[in-house]
Order: C-alpha cells, then structure tokens, then sequence
C-alpha cells in the first residue's frame, strides 16, 4: 500500500473528531455520569464501526489495484500480439531468439525461433555497417525495417502501398528528348530527289517504330530533328536495350557511302519543363560533340553515355571552318593580346597548334603569347629547335608571367583541350571572360563554360590540322616561316601515326597547303626521332603483354620502375601494330607517382569509353586516363571496365 493511502489528510479530521468527543464525554461525565456513560458507549460503538470501514477500504483498494494490473499486463500482451509491426530480438550469432505472431505471419511461418537470422532475412547482408534502416522485400509484401544493434532487435513496418506510391511517381517523371540526324547533309549529298526522300521515309519510318514500342511520344521540329517525350519507366527500358535505334538506322542506311547516324540527348531529374528542355538540348550538343551516333542521357546529377561505336563522319564543307576563322579573326582584332594555353604535359599537336595560332594573331597585328608550363620528352626536340630561333622563343612565356599580363580585354585561346582543369594555367580563365576553344576531342562532361567562340570537331585528326584550316581564311596572302609550318604538320603527322590512323581528305589538304608554306618533312623526321635506350625500355614493357578477348592487347609494366606518359603511349602505338590485335592498353608508374593508362584502338573498340569509366577521356581510337593506387589495381580496375563493357553491349563493333 502506498504511504499516501495510509497517512491520507482527509483521515486525520476523524481523529481529531473523536477526540473531541472523548473531551465532551468527560465533560458531561463530570455533571451526570449515567449520560457521560451512555455517551462513552457511542463513542466506542462509532470507533469500532469506522475501523471496520477504513479495514474494508483497504481491501478492497488492494483487490482493485490487483486486478488493474492483471488487466494491464494483459492488454499488454494483446497489444504486443496484435501490433501491425514486426518485432525480432537475435542473439550474438545472429539466431531468432523471439518474435511477435507479426513475424511468424509475415514470414508464413509458425515460428522462426532458433533459426539463422539470415536464413529468412537475406537482405540484412548486404546492409551498409552504419545503416539503421532498410527496406527489403518479403513475398509480395515491401517492409521497413529498424535496425537495432546494441539492443539486437529488429523492427518491421509493411509499407507496400506507399512504396508502390513512390515507385509509380518516379516512374511518371517527365523526360525531354531531342533526336538529331546528326550526317544528314553528308548521307545524302549526291542522292537525287526520289532516292533522297525514300531513303529520309525509311529512317523517319524506324524511328517512329522505334517510339511506339517504348510509349514515347514522337514530334518532327524540323526536318532532321524529333522531339520526344517519355516518362522515366520508358526511359529505363531504353538504356536496358542500350538505344538500339542507334544500330538500326545505321544499319538501315548501310548501303550508302556514308550511313545516316542518329544523336539524341534526353534530360529528366527536375520538374520544371524549361529546365528540361535546356538539359536534353545541352546533351545533344555533347552528343555531337563527341562526334555524333551516340546518346547522352542525364537524370539529376547522373550523367550517362550510349553509342559511339563509330568514328566522327568528316564535314565535306569548310563553311563553319570559314566562319570560326572570321570570328576568331575579330575576337583578336578587338583585344588587347591574346594568350594561347595548351593541355599540361603538352604534346607536338599542343604545341604545333599553338604557334599556329600565334602566326594568326601576328598576322591580325595583335601581341600574342604562348604559355609552356615544362618541357616533358615528348616535345624536348622541337623545343630545343623553337629555343635556337629567337623570333619564336620570345613568345613563350611562363603560367606565373602569363597570370601578371592577363587583362579582362585579353583573348585566351584554349588548343588541344576543353577541360578547364587540364590546361596549362586554370587561373587565367577567370581572369578573363573572352575565352576560345579549339578541340578535336570527343566532348566530355567537364568542359570550359561560357566560352565566347567553340571549334570542336571530333572527325578532325588533330587540332593541328583545325587551327591550319583557320589560317587559310585569316589572310589569303599568309605566309609562315619554315619552323612554324614544320611544327603544324609535325602535329598532324604524330597524331595521324604518319597519317595511318584517323585521316580524311581535309587532313592531306592541311598537310598540303603546310607542304606548299615551307614544312619540312626532313625536319619532322629528325625531330621525332628516338634513341636506342627508349626503343629497348619499351621492348621492356611489350615483353609483359597479354592478350585477352583474342583482340585485345595489355601490357602491364613492371612495378619497380618508372615510365614517362610519353613512353607508355608509345608502347600502346607499337602493340596495335601486332596482328590480330584491335585494341591495346599500356599500364605503367609515371614519374609523378600516378598510374598512367593509354588506350589505343584501330575503330572497332571505343577505348574513350573505357577511359571515361577510369576517370579519364579522349578520342574514339586514343584515349588515356590517370588514376592513384598501385599497378595492380589499376589493372584489375581496367579488366572489370572491360568485363562489364563485354557483358553490357560487346567490346567490338
């Protein structure tokens, strides 16, 4: 019995009642005592009746608060039975010590006690060490689950109809698209009328098919462009067949010379339709800027690339190079100096490029430099002939040097690279908003925003032979010195494997016109000339290669020594020399610590995929990444991108 029962304020007042009447009493004793004794009598009668009283309170107090309690262990119990939540306590081995009738009904079980906790819960397995909370599938049923590890409990809550809430609102997110025939001009020059519009019904044809299989709906804008718009459960289905449609249509047009290819950029991930529009139209442009016949899906902040199986087709017309010219022309007529930045670690196409530029801006009359940042092997020979002739030399200046010159009326010329964290000196292009591009890689995620002017053509074979074209519509009356020609078509020659790889008619053009001003091949020949220790150090990488995928090249470099990034591309272009080798990959320690990987492929393999899954990029059939860690990790690294790829969509064309 509490203490507030047994000293309870309103029994206190009885006391003092009864004494006052025991102090009457012997009063009324003292005048008459035969009515002191009758009220002596009733005093007694009315104590003995009250102590009765309080000692049946008592009882009967005892007696409720038992059966209180009876009755709330027993509610207890029902709640615990009858609770729409799932309880399971395990011990140290993961074994069911108890659960709730929930469990035992969910599981579709009588009872689980004793067995594995992961017999009957698999998913709990796979759960991140600092993950609380879950969901997982059991039957046909979705349920939450709180994880409790200190206290070994488990809790479950069935959520399927707000799962399936959940998933029918992510799947009826809106998707924009925009679908390009990126060659149609190409794919049909030369074609007459009729053939032109058959062959246009034939592709128009397959991409509707193609629409009405995955519920997308299809709208033509233009001649050459759809627009499309689909929700994300369609959206899915498309990157599960990988976009088909690509292989389709280019497999429709085989048969003419250059096949029609399609580029298609889709954005979703936001609810505002404008923002959209703006996304699908962004990856387009990097569709095509990656050289077309392929798609760029982004969905929020993921970014995703399908196709490019092919080369970049070559533009036929030099009317953008013309107007790329003109424009650039009037950019540095309307600056102050021009600043010309290559890649880090540049290479003869960076360097050949740049002093093209250069001899543009001395023609247009403006002051020009060109920022070196070191001189690496690969370009040491051609810079040891730039540093004897002083007319040249003085225009190579330092990134700190460059950074005191750079105004906001400054042009800076960005060669060889449209990565902003790849070129000589970052800092420069926000010290100025004028800033041109001139490329022919394949667009990548990262790329230099708000530049005023853009040149990028992945078909190029280099950016030597872009900035040649340029030249040739600065000033028709140009005429260059020997050196400035010779590192042009220096340029050209290197990326070209002596014009064997990646070469178009427009590329013997520039190598003509540069023939014409004075290159000389003899020159070029001395310049990338090697000695006998480089030739037996990469005779020292190829022993190490092995072949995989009965097409495919690796070589891994031993561990103990060190290879310039000059020397493992080498290696790379040596092994695709081999027969029956479509692709090769060189993994070797650079001199800064880094593992260097270089890809090389003849156009049956895009190695920039490959690349761009290691965190590099580059071009279709060259391309090269950078990564920490040690050679053997790299190498499995590389061999899962390569078994992932194979299981995906197949290595080869």
């Amino acid at each position: 019995m509490p203490k507030f029962l047994l000293k309870r304020w309103h029994g206190q007042h009885i006391v003092w009642i009864f004494v006052l009447l025991i102090v009457m009493t012997a009063t009324i004793y003292m005048f008459k005592w035969w009515l002191g004794l009758t009220a002596f009598l009733v005093c007694g009668i009315m104590a003995y009746f009250t102590l009765q009283a309080e000692t049946a309170f008592r009882r009967e107090l005892n007696t409720y608060v038992g059966t209180i309690t009876h009755r709330v262990k027993k509610a207890g119990n029902e709640v615990m039975s009858g609770l729409p939540i799932g309880i399971i306590l395990y011990n140290e081995e993961k074994r069911i010590e108890w659960h709730n009738p929930f469990v035992a009904k969910m599981l579709e079980q009588d009872s689980v006690i004793g067995e594995s906790l992961y017999d009957y819960l698999p998913d709990l397995k796979s759960k991140k060490e600092k993950t609380d909370k879950l969901e997982m599938s059991i039957g046909k049923f979705i349920y939450q689950v709180w994880i409790k590890p200190e206290e070994r409990l488990l809790y479950f809550r069935e959520i399927t109809e707000q799962a399936n809430l959940a998933k029918k609102y992510e799947d009826e997110k809106t998707a924009i698209g925009i679908v390009m025939m990126d060659n149609l001009e190409e794919s049909t020059q030369g074609l007459d009328d009729q053939t032109r519009s058959i062959m246009l019904a034939k592709v128009t044809g397959e991409i509707t098919e193609w629409a009405q299989k995955h519920q997308v709906y299809l709208r033509r804008t233009s001649s050459d462009r759809f627009l499309i718009l689909l929700d994300q459960k369609a959206l899915r289905s498309l990157e599960q067949t990988r976009f088909e449609i690509l292989d389709d249509v280019r497999d429709l047009t085989i048969e003419n010379k250059l096949p029609m290819t399609l580029s298609i950029g889709i954005a979703s991930g936001t609810e505002q339709l404008m923002e959209l529009g703006q996304m699908a139209q962004m990856g387009l442009d990097m569709s095509l800027g990656r050289g077309g016949d392929q798609v760029t899906v982004k969905v929020g902040q993921r970014l995703s690339f399908y196709g490019g199986r092919t080369n970049a087709v070559e533009k036929r017309t030099r009317v953008r190079a013309r107007v790329i010219s003109h424009a650039l022309r009037d950019l540095m007529k309307d600056s102050d100096k021009v600043i010309i930045m290559g890649h880090r670690f540049p290479d003869m196409d960076c360097i050949g490029a740049s002093i093209g530029v250069l001899k543009a801006v001395q023609v247009v009359g403006k002051e020009g430099y060109i920022v070196l940042e070191g001189v690496n092997p690969s370009i040491q020979k051609v810079m040891e002939t730039i540093a004897a002739d002083e007319r040249l030399h003085r225009w190579f200046i330092t990134p700190e040097q460059a950074m005191q010159i750079t105004t906001q009326r400054s042009l800076a010329v960005v060669v060889d690279t449209h990565k902003a964290s790849m070129v000589a000196e970052p800092k420069l292009l926000q010290q100025t908003h004028r800033v041109v591009v001139v490329d022919h890689h394949r667009r990548s995620e990262e790329f230099i925003h708000d530049a005023t002017l853009v040149y990028m053509e992945p078909y190029a074979s280099s950016t030597c032979e872009l900035v040649t074209e340029l030249l040739q519509y600065i000033n028709e009356k140009l005429t260059m010195e020997v050196l400035e020609a010779t590192a042009l078509l220096a340029g050209i020659v290197v990326d070209t494997k002596s014009f064997s790889l990646r070469t178009g008619a427009r590329t013997f053009e520039a190598a003509s016109y540069l023939r014409r001003n004075g290159a000389d091949s003899a020159l070029i020949q001395r310049l990338l000339k090697e000695d006998l220790d480089s030739y037996l150090e990469r005779a020292e990488v190829i022993k190490h290669t092995e072949t995989i995928y009965e097409h495919v090249a690796l070589a891994v470099a031993a561990s103990n020594h060190k290879y310039s990034q000059l020397m493992i591309a080498q290696v790379a272009d040596t092994l695709l020399n081999m027969t029956n080798i479509m692709a090769s990959f060189v993994i070797a320690e650079r001199p800064d610590g880094l593992i260097g990987i270089s890809a090389r492929s003849l156009g049956q393999m895009n190695v920039q995929l490959v690349m761009e899954r290691l965190g590099g990029g580059g071009h279709l059939t060259n391309a090269a990444t950078q990564i920490d860690g040690t050679i053997e990790e790299a190498t499995s690294r590389l061999k899962k991108v390569l078994a992932d790829i194979e299981e995906e969509e197949g290595l080869f064309e």
